[in-house]
């Protein structure tokens, strides 16, 4: 039987070092699952377009929505994408996040700084994007609460880093660090470097390995559900 399609749909982004990075990933993805069919999509600004990649699928297929909070984007226009094209067996996965896997390499990137959760004197900001929607923010102040002396902060919500970057330093850290909760760098990215006030910013997760683990785990786990994996 042949395994269904994995869609791998991201954001997109009028950034191109943010759809190099998914593509990226999408090699990875297919390096450790050889013989699947794994398809990059984007649902704004760049190509394939998700809904066309659904359009040309001749079988069943899973959308792993390369995001780390289920916002607005997993809860809303990926379900609405899915549904409007009218592709028969469908599955939609969960989010990547949050999985303690990511805190992993969120830490690996800090690591690339000289830096580790837990050093002597060292605050940390774990910034992600933000939503509007304070369940999806509230799974990154959790994840901050799993590391010594860190707090989350946003680039499009309250916290801001500035104001994150700011606290810290006032309880006493002597040296302050800005993690990534960003799949891919780009704009919001380039947005929370400039409100480090001077810290060090770590890179995005990337095109990592254990992403590309996280997202064939989600293929799975949702591909068992598709009528024809019964």
């Amino acid at each position: 039987m042949t395994s269904p399609t994995l869609v791998a749909v991201a954001h997109g982004s009028r950034d191109p070092r943010s759809s190099a990075t998914v593509r990226d990933l999408v090699d990875v993805v297919r390096s450790r699952a050889p013989g699947l069919d794994v398809l990059p999509a984007f649902l704004d600004f760049d190509e394939p377009g998700f809904g066309d990649v659904l359009a040309d699928l001749d079988g069943p297929a899973v959308v792993v929505p390369l995001l780390l909070g289920s916002a607005y984007h997993a809860r809303v226009d990926i379900p609405a994408v899915v549904a409007e094209s009218g592709a028969p067996d469908v599955r939609v996965a969960d989010v990547l996040g949050p999985d303690p896997a990511l805190l992993d390499v969120a830490a690996e990137r800090l690591g690339a700084l000289g830096l580790a959760p837990g050093d002597p004197g060292l605050g940390i900001v774990l910034a992600g994007t933000g939503s509007s929607h304070g369940a999806a923010n509230a799974v990154v102040h959790r994840l901050a609460e799993r590391w010594p002396r860190t707090v989350a902060a946003f680039a499009t919500a309250s916290p801001g880093v500035a104001d994150a970057v700011a606290e810290l330093r006032e309880h006493g850290a002597r040296r302050v660090a800005v993690a990534s909760w960003f799949l891919a760098p780009g704009r919001l990215l380039d947005r929370v470097c400039v409100q480090a006030d001077g810290a060090p910013v770590a890179e995005a997760l990337g095109a990592h390995p254990a992403v590309a683990d996280i997202v064939l785990a989600r293929y799975r786990t949702a591909a068992a559900l598709l009528p024809a994996a019964a």
